[in-house]
C-alpha cells in the first residue's frame, strides 16, 4: 500500500481514469451493438444514423486515448462493409 501523499493522490487519480475509461468504452460498444441490432432489423436509416454515431465514439476514444487509431479504423471499416451488406427494406 501507498505511504506517501503523492503516491496515495496517484491512486485516487487512477480509480477515477480508471472508472471514467469504463464508462466510455462501455458508451462505445453500447453504440456499436445499436448499429448491429439496426442492421439485422433492416432498419437502414437507423443503421446509418447509428454508424454515424459509432464513427464519432470511436474517434473520441482514439482522442482520449481509450484505443488505437488503427484499431478504431478497423473497427469502422467492418462496420462499414457489414452495412453496405445489409438488406434494405
Amino acid at each position: 500500500m501507498a505511504h506517501g501523499k503523492s503516491a496515495k493522490k496517484r491512486i485516487r487519480q487512477n480509480v477515477a481514469r480508471r472508472l471514467r475509461n469504463r464508462q466510455a468504452k462501455s458508451a462505445l460498444r453500447t453504440t456499436v451493438k445499436k448499429l448491429t441490432v439496426a442492421v439485422g432489423a433492416g432498419d437502414a436509416a437507423a443503421a446509418t444514423a447509428a454508424y454515424r454515431g459509432v464513427q464519432k465514439k470511436l474517434d473520441q476514444a482514439v482522442a482520449k486515448g481509450l484505443v488505437r487509431k488503427g484499431a478504431a479504423d478497423r473497427v469502422k471499416s467492418r462496420l462499414a462493409a457489414r452495412l453496405a451488406k445489409a438488406p434494405k427494406k
